[in-house]
């Protein structure tokens, strides 16, 4: 199915995955509203993404925020008319040992993660139940989720991400029968500026099966093809290099 003139809305669209999910969907024909914490980083990618400004909005602000979530949602609809997709790709990821966690490393996760889902999933759902249809895609993880690594200690991400796995399949069959789709992608590492010490990238890709990192293009792929795939719902797409199948 095409993405032709479909709207997405995307979070965390400011650089890696978001980003290049978002020049995707453009040069594939959507319209796409992105959202970051930083505002000259938007206008930059704004720009990269689009440099007509035709395709292209921008929100800046903390998405957990209730009120930068509504005028998110409220760009989407006042631009460009309504919300066909929604990624929730805004994340943050803290790794150390449990008892080196700290009140504020806690608050931080939970709040991207986890409040930053909630505040824009509901309004982009509400908008999507009144069309009759939508897709929602989940960015959350693969091998701190389900497959732990001694080696990465990181269990706020298992507790944030592994929920949005959870809550991917409860949306999944709570709205099925409404028309609207709710999946995710589990990304192993991937090249992105979340890992942008290249000394670490060595060790870091021997950390997957196929022995090397994942790129944005890999998670963005996953993303075009759950778009397209419109029987699939409630699924969790592993583009790990194979962490998930278990050890190894």
């Amino acid at each position: 199915m095409s993405v032709q003139d479909k709207v997405a809305v995307i979070t965390g669209g400011s650089s890696g995955i978001g980003k290049a999910a978002a020049i995707e969907l453009v040069k594939q024909g959507a319209n796409v509203v992105i959202n970051g914490r930083r505002e000259q980083a938007l206008v930059e990618a704004a720009n990269e993404i689009d440099p007509t400004g035709t395709h292209v909005a921008y929100v800046a602000g903390d998405i957990s925020d209730p009120q930068i979530a509504e005028r998110l949602i409220g760009e989407a609809l006042s631009r460009f008319g309504r919300i066909d997709t929604l990624v929730n790709n805004a994340g943050i990821f803290i790794a150390k040992p449990f008892t080196d966690f700290t009140e504020a490393d806690f608050e931080s996760v939970l709040s991207i993660n986890v409040a930053g889902f909630f505040q824009v999933t509901q309004r982009a759902l509400t908008e999507m139940l009144k069309a009759g249809s939508g897709h929602i895609v989940n960015i959350t993880a693969s091998g701190t989720t389900e497959q732990p690594l001694k080696a990465v200690p990181s269990v706020l991400a298992a507790l944030t991400k592994g929920g949005l796995n959870a809550a991917t399949k409860s949306l999944a069959i709570e709205y099925a029968d409404k028309g609207i789709r709710v999946n995710a992608v589990a990304p192993g590492i991937t090249k992105t500026p979340m890992h942008s010490v290249v000394e670490t990238h060595d060790f870091l890709a021997k950390l997957h099966p196929m022995g090397r990192m994942g790129e944005a293009q890999d998670i963005v792929d996953a993303i075009v093809y759950l778009e397209s795939a419109q029987f699939v719902t409630g699924e969790i797409l592993h583009v790990d290099g194979g962490q998930n199948a278990g050890q190894w």
